[in-house]
């Protein structure tokens, strides 16, 4: 009975996921996300879910309404407000998921490859990773919390529970213990380096693009690395590296000159990550206006001799903006369009972030 209800507990949980696939475009577009990362726990709202429950009795007794009233009577309710609707009403839940597994749904429904590190991704090591739990095992990994429930169920099933003396014993055939199974980990590292562009011509709407998309990006590389290292840069004219809180919630404007923030970005590489070690990928988010064309060239030129030849990916993705020229973009496709590792994307409204995240990692980089 008990492996029953796992397997029922699983079911539901695949339904679940079925359904936040079924929406997954509007959960990449919940700002509200950002800041998370890890394993944590999100709430979010599924709709056309209900939690299965037992219901008894019938609906022969009347209810909310019941009366002397006749069909056809007004309902005085003292209000000027008008009828009420006659649609039934979508059922919403709040289901907990860790932001892994939000990151396992991205890849699935993306269909994106998994990566393939370089550096010392052939050496693995083995760990243990409890996956479940079962009625058999060693009194160390007893699982308590699991061993009370069954105890609990038996004894509310059997009725023998008594709530004025709650007493709970479990039985030998109560016990729950963790169970596991031996995984083979790469030992991989990747560094991510974001630039974003604040300068006057970003505004609010076009840097909340940028951090929903920084954010996703994030998300599926470290669920593909075991270890991370994130690097942030914000640059006007100027460039600065910023902390992860800084880069989603700063506030600036001024002018560009995106050379800035390329010219930080590989005196860092340089400093600190060896290519031979390190699997390196860098993004720059702007709108693609820049303060002369022939700095834009000379980001160009700084990319392929610099910092292209020592990484795994260089993403662009240019958003639109009323103020911005654009023509960044343009400029990169002209002089870096020869260039494998070199990806771009446009990103005009939240919905093409999903098809954004699917053009940087449909190869696997």
């Amino acid at each position: 009975m008990y492996s029953k209800i796992d397997k029922d507990h699983q079911r539901f949980r695949q339904i679940v996921k079925g359904r936040i696939r079924d929406d997954l475009r509007r959960f990449i577009t919940r700002g509200e996300l950002i800041g998370k990362e890890g394993k944590h726990l999100i709430s979010i709202p599924v709709r056309g879910i209900e939690i299965p429950r037992f219901r008894y009795g019938n609906n022969d007794d009347g209810g909310v309404g019941a009366g002397d009233g006749k069909a056809g009577d007004k309902v005085e309710d003292g209000s000027d407000q008008g009828p009420g609707g006659t649609a039934p009403g979508s059922h919403i839940m709040e289901v907990e998921v860790s932001l892994d597994e939000l990151a396992d749904i991205l890849g699935e429904e993306l269909q994106l490859p998994r990566i393939e590190p370089k550096g010392k991704h052939a050496i693995t090591s083995e760990k243990d990773r409890y996956s479940g739990v079962r009625s058999s095992g060693p009194e160390s990994l007893r699982h308590f919390k699991r061993t009370y429930r069954a105890a609990l169920r038996r004894q509310l099933i059997a009725g023998s529970y008594d709530p004025d003396n709650p007493c709970i014993v479990p039985i030998r055939a109560d016990r729950r213990y963790r169970s596991w199974k031996t995984v083979l980990k790469p030992q991989s590292n990747a560094v991510i380096v974001y630039m974003m562009d604040v300068s006057g011509s970003m505004g609010d709407e076009q840097k909340e693009l940028v951090r929903l998309e920084a954010f996703w990006i994030d998300a599926w590389l470290r669920r593909n690395y075991e270890g991370i290292d994130s690097r942030y840069i914000v640059h006007d004219v100027r460039a600065a590296e910023v902390d992860r809180n800084a880069f989603y919630h700063l506030r600036e404007d001024g002018g560009t000159k995106i050379s800035s923030a390329f010219k930080l970005c590989r005196q860092l590489l340089e400093t600190h990550y060896n290519p031979a070690e390190w699997n390196i990928y860098v993004f720059h988010f702007s709108d693609g206006d820049n303060s002369s064309e022939s700095d834009s060239r000379e980001c160009c030129r700084l990319m392929r001799e610099n910092v292209l030849p020592n990484i795994n990916m260089f993403g662009y993705c240019q958003v639109a903006s009323a103020y911005g020229s654009g023509n960044f973009i343009n400029v990169v496709h002209e002089h870096l369009d020869d260039v494998e590792n070199v990806i771009t994307s446009r990103v005009n409204t939240k919905d093409d972030i999903y098809d954004s995240i699917k053009t940087f990692f449909a190869k696997g980089k």
